[in-house]
């Protein structure tokens, strides 16, 4: 399973992806968001009318499910 350091250092690779997931996100506050986690959920919350417990689980199935496309494309 991916964790949020794994997200932030291959960030470049995943921004993409997660834009998918989570398309109100906006390139301009990527920058200072993705620096800390909690500030990354409540801003996920804030754009996507989610509370911050929904934002933290979407984020946490977001890694999961790109942790497994990892274990599945290395094999």
């Amino acid at each position: 399973m991916l964790n949020w350091a794994d997200l932030t250092q291959d960030w470049s690779a995943l921004y993409s992806r997660a834009k998918l997931r989570f398309p109100n996100l906006r390139d301009k506050d990527m920058a200072t968001m993705r620096k800390d986690r909690k500030q990354f959920e409540a801003y996920l919350a804030e754009r996507h009318h989610l509370t911050v417990t929904e934002a933290r689980e979407e984020l946490e199935d977001f890694l999961y499910t790109e942790g497994l496309k990892r274990e599945i494309t290395a094999r």
